[in-house]
């Protein structure tokens, strides 16, 4: 055989164990090569991001079990009137608009909404009452502590401005809870620094007060979304309340 031959011949089984060695390194091993992935063979590309889409909005029938009548703790909640309240404040979950990390409360005073961010890019929202001008609280917080069936004990400032809620004051007592209870069926207790604000997040049994500024400065929900709220809020959540 020629020297030409064969160096022909050895030339070629290199390139052939070369190729051979080279898949079967590739079959031995798993690369990450920017965006796709090698595996043996085989080129998997990653799963695209899915935008994160806002449920639809409750149906009438949906709405119907919402705002429904409730038993609770011995009480019953009547049903809302919900055709009469502006669509907008119904509860309902939406993209997060707030940026905040999970589990945070976010109160949007101006537009009467309160979110509770979740994971995934999600939130749920529920339509407020707010506190009248020159009672309303902003900042910074945390759920320090939530009540169900929560007594209503006035602040002694308000028992001052109102002296016919003295039989209600922190001294007596406070009210009783039930359904006429300001104070609703839950509240969740904002602190700030270690100290109580006064402020609370609470149940409602004024249906008309949603979307409005009425209240001594508390964030009302109606009940059957203050219900909703207390079983998803996580112990010791941030608040925070914008003006």
């Amino acid at each position: 055989m020629s020297a030409h031959l064969e160096n022909t011949i050895s030339r070629r089984s290199f390139i052939s164990l070369s190729a051979i060695a080279a898949a079967s390194a590739l079959a031995g091993c798993t690369s990450t090569s920017g965006a796709r992935q090698i595996i043996g063979q085989q080129v998997l590309l990653p799963e695209p991001i899915r935008a994160v889409q806002p449920s639809p909005a409750p149906t009438d029938a949906e709405l119907a079990v919402m705002y429904g009548p409730i038993e609770d703790g011995g009480f019953l909640i009547p049903a809302v009137p919900y055709k009469q309240i502006d669509p907008r404040y119904y509860r309902q979950q939406v993209i997060d608009p707030t940026g905040e990390r999970p589990g945070t409360i976010v109160v949007d005073t101006p537009s009467r909404f309160l979110y509770l961010v979740q994971p995934g890019g999600t939130a749920m929202r529920y339509g407020v009452g707010i506190g009248r001008e020159g009672f309303a609280w902003q900042g910074d917080g945390v759920i320090q502590w939530r009540q169900r069936w929560p007594r209503w004990k006035p602040p002694n400032e308000m028992v001052a401005r109102q002296p016919e809620l003295a039989k209600y004051s922190i001294e007596n007592g406070g009210m009783e809870p039930g359904l006429k209870n300001p104070l609703g069926a839950r509240a969740l207790y904002i602190f700030a620094g270690g100290q109580d604000t006064l402020y609370r997040l609470h149940g409602n049994p004024q249906w008309r007060s949603i979307g409005k500024a009425v209240s001594s400065g508390c964030l009302r929900l109606l009940n059957q979304d203050i219900i909703d709220l207390y079983d998803r809020v996580p112990i010791k959540a941030p608040i925070v309340v914008k003006q």
